[in-house]
């Protein structure tokens, strides 16, 4: 019988083909754009969200290959917005994951074309379940989850109002709107779609944003606290980018203890709803709770 360890190590290999499988070929007068694009997917990463995805879909007894569009999409878009937060006029970082970040190994132009590609290129690629499974309609739902949590309203929402508050002093009302849209966002479209795509209730639908709601803040402030505890070598990227950056963070507001105690507190929440559904998912309850003891 496998370790989690290992069932993960054998799971994210899974997730890294059909990742692979969706990107373009490195071909014609644009291939720059491929090579920056394709470099920031494949340089490295959890690919939790995919993870989740994947596994959501199967706690609903999800059949068939037509989640695996969306898995790479969800992937593409996070992708894209790793390489727009490392750029000169975001957080000015120059590693991602131990390598060079995107705009720093292709220029500042390409990291920001690569950026805007992946994230177009994911909704081309999350159109081609309509081809893979038997309800459309589920296709065009789980389309809307995932413009919805990516756009205005979602991810880009939530690092308007960081980048605009950076160096401001916030309270946990703005910290959390930022954590909810900024990490969460993504991860709530990805345990909902995981849901959709396996034609899951409405009620269940709703009680899958509201897992990953609780699984996305509390991944977001075992960042924070990574980022003091943490180094360089750990984590794949610099440290202390937060202070440098003079960011408000859940540590920089409560403490790192207090933290701590919000992180578990978080994931036990999330499980409980999760111990509430009619199906059951070992992997998928273990993968929650290994948030809270990741060291990178």
């Amino acid at each position: 019988m496998m370790t989690f360890h290992e069932e993960l190590t054998a799971k994210t290999e899974g997730v890294e083909e059909i990742i692979r499988k969706y990107l373009p070929l490195e071909e014609g007068l644009q291939k720059t754009v491929f090579s920056a694009s394709d470099y920031s997917v494949l340089n490295g990463g959890k690919r939790l969200r995919p993870l989740l995805m994947q596994e959501t879909y199967t706690l609903f007894d999800g059949r068939g290959k037509g989640i695996e569009p969306f898995m790479a999409a969800i992937e593409y878009i996070h992708s894209s917005s790793l390489v727009h937060d490392d750029l000169p006029c975001m957080d000015n970082d120059e590693y991602r994951r131990g390598k060079k970040s995107t705009w720093a190994a292709f220029g500042e132009d390409m990291g920001v074309l690569a950026g805007d590609a992946l994230l177009v290129y994911a909704f081309e690629t999350a159109s081609k379940a309509l081809l893979q499974c038997n309800n459309p309609a589920n296709v065009v739902k789980a389309m809307e989850v995932l413009a919805n949590k990516a756009g205005i309203y979602g991810m880009i929402g939530g690092q308007t109002v960081d980048v605009e508050l950076t160096g401001k002093a916030l309270n946990e009302e703005q910290l959390q709107f930022i954590y909810n849209l900024k990490t969460g966002a993504l991860i709530e479209a990805s345990m909902m779609i995981g849901a959709i795509m396996a034609d899951a209730s409405a009620e269940d639908i709703r009680s899958a944003e509201a897992i990953a709601s609780k699984v996305g803040v509390a991944f977001q402030i075992q960042d924070d606290i990574l980022d003091v505890t943490s180094t360089t070598e750990v984590l794949g990227k610099p440290v202390g980018s937060d202070e440098k950056n003079n960011k408000t963070t859940y540590v920089t507001l409560y403490g790192l203890e207090e933290a701590k105690n919000k992180v578990a507190s978080l994931t036990e929440e999330a499980l409980e709803l999760l111990s509430s559904l009619t199906g059951e998912n070992l992997f998928l309850e273990k993968l929650i709770r290994y948030l809270i003891t990741r060291e990178n």
